[in-house]
């Protein structure tokens, strides 16, 4: 974990041995021996932590703490404390600490409460950042929330074929927000006043595709009294969007593909051609190219749509993203909701980090707003409001949520760095032997690859 902390304790030997255990596991570490030398060295460079004792002379870490969320709020406070100081550490948590530590302290839990409180910092940060880049009017990054490499190449290439015609595949897990880029594709293309018409393949029976998608005349069946258009022509002019295409039935595939290739459709009784000015994008939740070499899904239509393809990266592929979309649904949602949204504590982060997000940012959007909105109904902490779908699940121990933070990291970074291990020891500041070590501890290893 690389990160800068500034460590405070009028106490020579216990401040050293702090800086020299901090240094070792990566951090850049600068010390102070009382509060007003720590002020100065914070307003010459801000670190992304402080660590201070609870009792100085002079002034207390308490009064620390205050001076220093006066220069900056975001900057999270580790207290160290005697047993005798617990009930006023504990004030000052409801004043703002990140955290506090009773001496002798653990030097492995002191370890995990910085590389936590420095995460938060520099999770703050990255949301500045996003919030300036959210404010641009007309912003992709505004629609496309994220600042992994995997979402910045989302965002270029949905803005290099959004000005061009041809059809989209787009893929992804479910929930990862495949609507959201294919209304994308539309609003920053020249078809962004025309109609943006979304389908759920899923949802139509087999019988009623062909009306559905592409109308029918009065009388062309039973309970058909009056014409009605469909989808295509509903979009005529702009987008047409057909989710989880691959629940299409084969016979109705060859319909799609002829009206792609000749840009006509035919109303259910009716023998006579419409031509459509329609561009679609697919989307689909697995591998449409698989499902075609298997035959449940047409190999000629999924060449005719494969023009181009955008496939969109898991939550759990997207490291850091996850923090930085929660705190943007959660405020969003306080907001909404006229309230004031309680931040983060330092087992939430480690729960946003740890989780698997099967449903990926539609199920991490409801975990924020029922954050947001503080319910004892709903859960207060992120933790709580996940266990609710996992009833009888025991809180894990502090060993278990090192381990999956841990874990959490250093798969975020083999991901962002496309796997290479140079990079991402440089990145960690670990040696490769160390990293090769941790990979095989948490059986990290490239899909597709034995080794590493």
């Amino acid at each position: 974990m690389s990160g800068s902390v500034l460590v405070v304790d009028d106490e020579e030997i216990v401040r050293n041995s702090i800086r020299q255990w901090l240094e070792l596991g990566g951090f850049t570490v600068r010390a102070a021996a009382g509060a007003d030398e720590a002020m100065r060295l914070l307003k010459e460079v801000p670190p992304d932590a402080v660590l201070t004792d609870f009792r100085m002379p002079q002034r207390s870490g308490l009064e620390l703490m205050r001076d220093i969320h006066r220069a900056d709020p975001d900057i999270p406070v580790v207290l160290l404390t005697a047993h005798g100081d617990v009930p006023l550490a504990v004030a000052a948590m409801r004043e703002g600490a990140y955290d506090l530590l009773q001496k002798p302290h653990d030097p492995e839990l002191l370890s995990a409460v910085i590389t936590r409180a420095v995460e938060r910092r520099q999770l703050k940060l990255q949301l500045r950042q996003l919030s300036d880049r959210l404010a641009a009017p007309g912003a992709i990054d505004a629609r496309l929330i994220g600042l992994s490499l995997q979402m910045e190449a989302v965002r270029a290439s949905v803005l290099e074929l959004a000005g061009h015609d041809r059809d989209v595949i787009i893929t992804g897990e479910t929930g990862t927000g495949k609507e959201v880029v294919a209304r994308a594709l539309h609003d920053f293309g020249p078809r962004a006043k025309a109609p943006f018409v979304a389908v759920n393949c899923a949802a139509i029976p087999a019988e009623l595709f062909e009306s559905e998608l592409f109308g029918h005349e009065a009388g062309a069946f039973t309970g058909a009294r009056g014409a009605r258009i469909g989808k295509f022509e509903h979009a005529n002019g702009g987008t047409l969007l057909l989710d989880e295409i691959e629940s299409m039935p084969l016979p109705f595939q060859a319909k799609i593909l002829r009206a792609l290739q000749e840009r006509t459709i035919e109303r259910v009784g009716s023998n006579k051609l419409l031509p459509i000015d329609v561009r679609v994008v697919a989307a689909a939740k697995g591998d449409l190219a698989a499902e075609s070499r298997q035959g449940r899904f047409r190999s000629d239509l999924y060449f005719r749509l494969a023009a181009a393809e955008i496939h969109l990266p898991a939550l759990r592929e997207r490291g850091n993203d996850a923090l930085l979309l929660f705190e943007h649904f959660a405020a969003a949602a306080a907001k909404g909701a006229g309230r004031t949204m309680s931040p983060l504590r330092a087992d939430d982060l480690d729960v946003l980090l740890a989780h698997d997000w099967p449903g990926n940012v539609r199920e991490l959007k409801n975990v924020a707003e029922r954050y947001a909105l503080g319910l004892a109904a709903t859960g207060r902490s992120v933790a709580e409001i996940l266990r609710r779908g996992e009833p009888g699940a025991p809180p894990r121990t502090l060993a278990d949520r090192v381990a999956a933070y841990e874990r959490a990291l250093i798969e975020a970074a083999l991901r962002e760095h496309d796997w290479s291990i140079a990079a991402v020891t440089e990145d960690l500041g670990v040696p490769r032997r160390t990293l090769n070590e941790k990979m095989a501890k948490y059986a990290l290893a490239r899909p597709g690859r034995k080794e590493l």
